[in-house]
């Protein structure tokens, strides 16, 4: 990545000049996907490298209790180091670890959730390794793609923000971590946005579904999971790696009955994802959505897949369960909340109605064990811990705990 030549100006000169490179050994990855080493107890973090390298790093920032700086040259390298697929690997910020080969990514993916347990909900449990994904690439059934026009309303670079920055957009023509679908559309979709004159800048939304890649958010989408099929607006959140959601989807569920009771309750229920999943396990399955619509299109899934013992309630963030009736000894209750987590209002009613249960799936696992503390000190036992990685090649995954009573 090219910086300027000076200083910004609140570089904060110590403990290294701006540019100063410094070789550092790389100890550990983050769980933002950098390598971290130590100079003289000084922590350093630079992105694209692995633990055991010895690497030369250009400084760009020096915080309060570490520096950041860029990759210069790795000299001596990883034994899983890999060459990226993609060109743009390093520029594009979407992938972290395309130069990390697949299973020590999922090593350490694990061991960042059991790092996570260990400081955000203080207490040691086994971590089961992570679920692997059935595709390394070409698995991604949405992208966003961005554009900013230029003074004149023409439009150059179509694609993600580079790594580290918060405006420039890196130009992807091609994007390997999304389907093949979405690919073959992309130069179309791009050509397209190119012909217009825009006023300022947009996003442009790729969708995978069973009527080919859609671009219009309201356009109605259809999805498969294993024998199910799901209707939802194509710009709401869905799951975007179907290849492995049957397997991630099922697992959840299967937490949830095996503490034997009859009941579930599918708390932020979205279009019913969990809730049809579980409708052959239980007797009666309840989702509620503080959205009224999202009420509506669970309902109409249901309705699609011929699934009777489901029912679907609008609730308030207040009063979540208000419409629950049912035995809280005899209930399991899923959550999957957004990057955030849980709040703490929602966690207190959770905590009131008291469900023998809780399967926490998070797509954030740092906020899924900070409530897990607080669920802990409320009663329940954690049983399982088991990661998914839903996304190969990037930072991210998502992590199913099971709490019972």
């Amino acid at each position: 990545m090219t910086r300027p030549s000076r200083p910004p100006r609140k570089f904060h000169p110590h403990p290294f000049a701006y540019h100063q490179e410094i070789e550092l050994e790389i100890a550990t990855l983050t769980n933002m996907g950098q390598g971290l080493g130590r100079v003289d107890g000084w922590v350093v973090m630079v992105p694209f490298t692995l633990p055991g390298e010895l690497v030369r790093v250009s400084i760009y920032r020096n915080d309060k209790n570490f520096s950041e700086g860029d990759l210069v040259e790795v000299l001596r390298p990883s034994p899983h180091r890999v060459t990226p697929r993609c060109a743009l690997f390093g520029e594009c910020g979407g992938c972290q670890y395309q130069h990390l080969a697949y299973p020590e990514q999922l090593a350490w993916k694990r061991r960042q959730v059991e790092e996570l347990l260990r400081h955000m909900a203080k207490m040691e449990f086994p971590v089961a390794p992570v679920m692997t994904a059935p595709r390394e690439y070409g698995y991604r059934s949405k992208i966003t793609p961005h554009f900013e026009p230029k003074r004149d309303g023409s439009i150059q670079k179509i694609g993600f923000l580079r790594h580290g920055r918060r405006q420039e957009i890196v130009d992807v023509p091609q994007c390997h971590i999304a389907t093949d679908a979405i690919n073959a559309a992309l130069d179309r979709e791009r050509t397209a946005v190119r012909a217009r004159q825009w006023k300022r800048g947009a996003t442009l939304l790729m969708r995978d579904t069973e009527a080919g890649v859609l671009t219009d958010p309201k356009a109605t989408a259809l999805t498969r999971v294993g024998g199910l099929t799901f209707e939802f607006l194509a710009g709401d959140f869905f799951q975007n790696n179907p290849f492995i959601l049957e397997a991630f989807t099922s697992y959840a569920v299967d937490q949830a009955v095996a503490g034997g009771v009859r009941h579930m309750v599918d708390a932020y229920c979205g279009s019913g994802l969990f809730s049809l999943f579980a409708a052959e396990k239980f007797e009666t399955v309840t989702g509620i959505e503080i959205s009224a619509t999202a009420v509506e299109r669970a309902a109409g899934n249901a309705a699609r897949n011929c699934i009777s013992n489901c029912r679907f309630v609008a609730g308030s963030a207040e009063a979540i369960f208000e419409n629950i009736s049912l035995p809280p000894h005899d209930t399991a209750v899923l959550i999957d909340p957004p990057r955030r987590g849980s709040d703490e209002v929602f966690l207190n009613q959770l905590i009131a109605f008291a469900p023998r249960t809780i399967v926490y799936v998070s797509c954030n696992p740092a906020t899924q064990m900070r409530d897990l503390r607080l669920l802990l000190d409320a009663g329940w036992q954690l049983t399982a811990v088991q990661p998914f990685d839903l996304f190969p090649q990037t930072k991210h995954l998502e992590c199913v705990i099971t709490l019972r009573r």
